[in-house]
């Protein structure tokens, strides 16, 4: 740059000034100041999650008391991250790695993003991600319809009916919201050893609806081989002040061993006392439709405490009752519940817990 800004120098014949010069040169800082603002809008954000809790629950045969770590929701540690490529239009990769925070130990041993692991793409008209990925029935679609998030012991939605919450090879678009509508598509490749199913692994679709203090919601699954699973969930909420109201319907069918076919419903209630502390009650009820009447009901209550944005304390309460042969139990996102000590025995429990997020 030197030769050509040289005191009373001439480039291509034109002679520059001082002034000129100046200019020139506040141009030049402008630019090299803007072009790091461009390069500062890709971001990689590091972030987690440890909930632990201490339950005391009784199967049938006594009290138990144990740790567990992701009772409300899953203990996680990610990465995810956003880069701009063109105006609208950003690409975006999520790594999350679940574990357990009374052990250190993987919550799937031998894999280390079992949570989440998938690229792509995002902007004003959806997003489109491929890899392993949250089911999108999983909490952040059931726990928008149940006053316990469809966590903790608590929630008969979550105790009661089943989906898988993870899948992998998967192919995902999320819409984007339109006249309060927004939907989800999901469809997961088959492994090349698995001869079921038609090439795919399974497909998930999910829609809700929000219009003031109304949001309603469907979603479907359909997954292939060994454990497939036919699901479908409906629910509703109506804010009313303070409260919100909650109601569920979902329908279960597997081909595992022993091969199952259930139906049922929740209802609850959250009231929020303060903008920080709120508590909610709630029923359940599954109908086994195999014939055998292994039917089961579930009452339960629950309160939560934030401290912070980052710091959230729950305790919650769960009576659940098993009828004739039924073993369902109460069990957590991440936690394996307790069997009943006997079939149709019923199950109790309390417990209390804390959610650290950073």
């Amino acid at each position: 740059m030197g030769k050509y800004w040289h005191r009373g120098s001439r480039h291509a014949g034109i002679r520059t000034s001082v002034p000129q010069r100046i200019c020139a040169f506040g141009a030049l800082g402008v630019l090299l100041a803007s072009a790091p603002s461009a390069r500062a809008q890709a971001s990689v954000t590091l972030y987690g999650l440890m909930d632990t809790s201490i339950e005391t629950t009784n199967p049938g045969g006594g009290w138990v008391s144990r740790m567990d770590s992701g009772a409300y929701r899953g203990s996680r540690i990610g990465l995810r991250g956003s880069e701009p490529v063109f105006e609208g239009t950003s690409i975006l990769f999520a790594l999350e790695s679940g574990f357990s925070t009374t052990d250190g130990t993987l919550t799937t041993p031998g894999t280390l993003f079992s949570r989440q692991a998938w690229i792509g793409a995002g902007g004003g008209w959806g997003q489109v991600r491929v890899g392993r990925q949250y089911s999108p029935i999983y909490i952040p679609f059931k726990g928008t319809i149940d006053a316990f998030g469809a966590g903790t012991i608590a929630s008969g939605l979550n105790n009661f009916s089943k989906i898988t919450p993870y899948l992998s090879d998967a192919i995902t678009y999320l819409s984007p919201t339109i006249a309060g509508f927004n939907a989800t598509v999901m469809a997961s490749l088959r492994e090349s050893s698995d001869n079921d199913g038609n090439g795919l692994a399974g497909n998930i679709e999910t829609v809700t609806y929000r219009h003031g203090p109304v949001l309603l919601a469907y979603a479907h699954q359909q997954t292939h081989g060994s454990g497939a699973l036919r699901t479908n969930i409906a629910g509703a909420s109506y804010e009313v002040k303070k409260a919100t109201l909650f109601a569920d319907w979902f329908n279960d069918a597997g081909a595992g061993k022993p091969a199952f076919h259930n139906d049922g419903f929740a209802v609850s209630l959250r009231y929020a006392f303060t903008p920080v502390f709120d508590a909610s009650l709630g029923y359940a009820y599954v109908r086994d439709r195999s014939g055998k009447a292994n039917n089961a009901d579930q009452f339960s209550a629950m309160c939560d405490y934030s401290l912070s944005k980052r710091l959230q304390f729950y305790a919650s309460a769960g009576w659940l009752r098993n009828r004739n042969k039924a073993t369902f139990t109460m069990r957590g996102v991440n936690v394996t519940g307790l069997p009943p000590t006997w079939p149709g025995a019923p199950v109790r429990g309390v417990q209390i817990g804390m959610i650290n997020r950073f």
